[in-house]
């Protein structure tokens, strides 16, 4: 029989022989992770076994890449895949942590595990806390706070991150507060605003965070930037940007001129509505920016070409001045969930 396939997606990996950075469709089996040049090929580039690996996250080797993982083979081999947001990569690293128990035991992968988990009352799941800070009712709020005539938008105070955990019963005081504030903070999941916060994290103080109100934070897909001659290097000036992140992914993109497909990193902005293009193998500037009001996005079942086309999941963005964008999801749940988003942005952003 051959092995079930638990888990497939785009991810961007690192070279094994150079250090460039590609797109990968890559697919976590029971036994082992294959990756394909494109979706559509019938075979892989390469194959990682699983049986006797171990996996770093997340993997700070790279500087400026955020969400990157490492797998490590049994022969000291490792193999570096970043992906397009936190909670995706999340979910790739759970999945292959699991798998690589279900080898060393001798079990089939499940999603349903019967195994009763004994959890440390100290012991806190990050990834969880992460999510539940960034919930709209319930988190921490983002606000627009002004300090030494900057404008720092969609962030929050040090202080109130601290306030959070304590009144959310997640710690039980400020100092057990600060320690896991810091752990979020080393772990990517908050990023520092201004001078005062990043003056910490350069530091040598056992706690990174601080819980001070001038220190300022943000979630770092959150759409943070900051106006008015700030020296930061997260600076984003433009109206388009200025939107809160309400989804991102990878998608295969069809050129205008070439009319090829590229694997395109996509983030989804609202209020006003925007969807950004970059490449997934790095760069802080995007490809391309398709403005969402007015737009009309559509399913299509085949190529705009009119060409009979094997691949699937294919959707149209048609902007107010008729420019048409062709795309393609890797599901057609995938598709179905960016095509409703992106209704929602077209008709509330401005």
């Amino acid at each position: 029989m051959e092995p079930k396939r638990i888990r497939e997606g785009y991810l961007v990996k690192k070279g094994s022989m150079f250090n460039s950075w590609k797109a990968m469709w890559v697919v976590l089996l029971e036994d082992g992770i294959e990756f394909y040049k494109k979706k559509s090929d019938n075979s892989p580039k390469g194959m990682i076994p699983l049986k006797g690996s171990t996996l770093t996250s997340p993997c700070q080797d790279f500087g400026k890449r955020m969400f990157v993982f490492k797998v490590t083979t049994t022969k000291q081999q490792d193999h570096f895949f970043q992906a397009a947001f936190l909670e995706e990569r999340d979910g790739w690293v759970r999945d292959i942590k699991k798998a690589t128990k279900c080898i060393e035991g001798g079990q089939k992968f499940a999603r349903k595990s019967t195994r009763r988990s004994i959890r440390l009352p100290e012991t806190i799941d990050l990834g969880a806390l992460y999510l539940s800070m960034k919930d709209t009712e319930k988190g921490v709020k983002e606000l627009n706070l002004e300090k030494d005539k900057k404008i720092f938008n969609h962030c929050f105070t040090g202080n109130c991150v601290i306030d959070w955990l304590v009144s959310n019963k997640s710690v039980r005081n400020r100092q057990e507060g600060l320690v896991i504030a810091s752990s979020l903070l080393n772990e990517g999941y908050l990023q520092p605003a201004g001078d005062l916060s990043k003056n910490a994290v350069d530091g040598t103080a056992e706690n990174p965070f601080l819980d001070n109100p001038d220190a300022f934070y943000y979630f770092p897909d959150s759409g943070f930037f900051c106006e008015e001659n700030s020296s930061d290097d997260d600076v984003i000036l433009r109206e388009e940007f200025r939107g809160i992140v309400i989804k991102q992914g990878c998608l295969l993109k069809q050129g205008h001129r070439r009319k090829n497909w590229k694997v395109r990193k996509f983030i989804l902005r609202e209020d006003p509505a925007y969807l950004h293009y970059y490449d997934p193998a790095g760069g802080e500037d995007p490809l391309g920016a398709i403005h969402l009001r007015g737009c009309v996005v559509t399913s299509v079942e085949s190529n705009p070409d009119g060409k009979k086309s094997e691949e699937e999941n294919l959707f149209e963005i048609i902007t107010a001045d008729e420019v048409h964008y062709f795309l393609q999801a890797a599901t057609p749940k995938e598709r179905i969930e960016w095509i409703k988003a992106i209704q929602v942005a077209s008709r509330t952003g401005k």
